[in-house]
C-alpha cells in the first residue's frame, strides 16, 4: 500500500457534521480494510421498498466522522431518491475515506475496492452499489470480484456502464420543466444559465443546454476544464463567484452542500435546478429559497436519471425506448412536484419528500 501526503481536499461544499439524534438507519457498517488500511462506510437506510441501491464514494475528508455523516446524510438521501422515482428500491450508500492531505495509488484504490466488496458481501444482500464519486464503472468491476451486489460494470463486462448519460438527461428534463414552471416556456433558447461544475453529468449538460442556443456561465474548481467554456463560446467565472452571476437558473452540478443561507441571500437567479446531491446545506435553506421567490426543484427528483438508468438497465429484457420514456419523465415528476408546493404554499422539498413518503407508507 502506497500513501503519500498531498494538498488537502475538501470533502464536500459545507463540512459534514455528524446528528445529534440517533440515524434511523437500519444498519450502518463501520469497517478498516484489511488490505488498504482505509475507513470503509456502508450505511443501508432503508430496505422497504426492496434493496438498498447507491453508489460508492472514493473523498478525502478531514475526519472519518466527516465520511460517516456523508454515509448517513446521503443514504437517507437515497431512499427518497429511489422512492420519488418510483423504483422498487431502498436507500444506501458507501463511502471509502482517504485522510485529508493523502493520496493513494492505483493498488491502494484496487485493494479498497476489495475491501469494499467484502464489506458488501458482509451484509447479505441488503445493498448494492455502483459507481459514485471518485468511482468508476472499472472500479466496480474491482468489487464485483468480492460481491455480486454491484451494478454499472463496463458494457464489455457484461455491465450497462456508467449512468452519465441519463443522468444528464433527466437533469435537462428537468430543467426543461422549470422554466416551463416559472416563465410558462421550456424553451432555453436565449436562458442564461451558471453551471458550476463541469464534471461528467455538468459537463455533458453545458454541451446540451448550448446545443439547445442557451446562454452560458460556467465554472469548475479543476482550471482545465476552461477549455470546455472555450469550445462552447460560454463565459467562465471564478468558482466562488458563480453564485453571484445574474442569471436566469443556477445549475449546481458539483459536491454537495453549496446552498448555504450566505449563498442563497446572494443568488440573482428565478430557479435553481442542478445534478449536485444534497444541495441544501441544511433543512431551513428551502424556506430561505421560499421566501426569495427562488424556485428550487429538489435534488433527488432531478438527479434520479442515474439511478433509474442503473436500475432498469440491470433488468433482464430491458427496453431501451422505455427506459429513455421513464428518464424524460422525470421532468413530468419536477413540474408535478413544483406545481404542489405552489398549490399547498409548501416548500419544494416538502413536496417532494411528500411524494417520496406516500410511496413508502403504501410499502408498509
Amino acid at each position: 500500500m502506497t500513501i503519500t501526503h498531498a494538498p488537502a481536499t475538501p470533502a464536500t461544499g459545507a463540512s459534514a457534521a455528524l446528528p445529534t439524534e440517533a440515524p434511523d438507519h437500519e444498519r450502518v457498517l463501520i469497517t478498516r480494510g484489511a488490505r488498504s488500511g482505509l475507513t470503509v462506510i456502508v450505511a443501508v437506510h432503508s430496505t422497504r421498498l426492496g434493496q438498498a441501491l447507491g453508489g460508492a464514494r472514493l473523498w478525502h475528508y478531514g475526519q472519518w466522522t466527516d465520511a460517516l455523516a456523508d454515509a448517513l446524510r446521503l443514504s437517507q438521501a437515497m431512499t427518497m431518491k429511489n422512492a420519488a422515482a418510483g423504483l422498487a428500491r431502498g436507500g444506501g450508500k458507501s463511502v471509502i475515506a482517504i485522510p485529508a492531505g493523502t493520496t493513494i495509488d492505483a493498488a491502494t484504490t484496487h485493494d479498497a475496492m476489495l475491501d469494499l466488496g467484502d464489506a458488501i458481501e458482509s451484509l447479505g444482500g441488503a445493498y448494492m452499489t455502483a459507481e459514485d464519486v471518485g468511482t468508476s464503472a472499472e472500479l466496480m468491476a474491482v468489487v464485483h470480484e468480492r460481491t455480486e451486489h454491484v451494478c454499472g460494470l463496463p458494457p464489455e463486462q457484461g455491465g450497462v456502464g456508467e449512468p452519465a448519460d441519463a443522468t444528464a438527461a433527466g437533469v435537462h428534463a428537468s430543467i426543461l420543466a422549470t422554466l416551463g414552471e416559472v416563465f410558462g416556456s421550456n424553451d432555453p433558447a436565449g436562458r442564461h444559465f451558471v453551471i458550476a461544475g463541469l464534471g461528467q453529468v455538468g459537463g455533458r449538460l453545458a454541451r446540451s443546454l448550448a446545443a439547445a442556443g442557451a446562454r452560458l456561465t460556467v465554472t469548475d474548481v479543476a482550471d482545465g476544464k476552461r477549455a470546455l467554456a472555450g469550445d462552447l463560446g460560454a463565459a467562465w467565472v471564478d468558482p466562488a463567484e458563480a453564485h453571484l452571476v445574474e442569471a436566469d437558473v443556477f445549475v449546481p452540478c458539483g459536491l454537495g452542500g453549496v446552498l448555504t443561507p450566505e449563498v442563497v441571500r446572494d443568488l440573482r437567479v428565478a430557479a435553481v435546478v442542478g445534478a449536485a446531491n444534497n444541495q441544501l446545506a441544511s433543512r431551513d435553506v428551502a424556506a430561505l429559497l421560499q421566501e426569495r421567490g427562488i424556485v428550487w426543484a429538489p435534488d433527488f427528483v432531478v438527479n434520479a436519471g442515474g439511478v433509474i438508468y442503473l436500475d432498469v438497465a440491470s433488468a433482464p429484457g430491458a427496453d431501451q425506448a422505455a427506459l429513455d420514456a421513464r428518464i424524460e419523465g422525470i421532468g413530468d415528476t419536477v413540474a408535478s412536484v413544483l406545481r404542489s408546493a405552489r398549490a399547498d404554499g409548501t416548500t419544494t422539498l416538502e413536496a417532494a419528500e411528500r411524494l417520496a413518503r406516500t410511496r413508502l407508507d403504501a410499502a408498509r
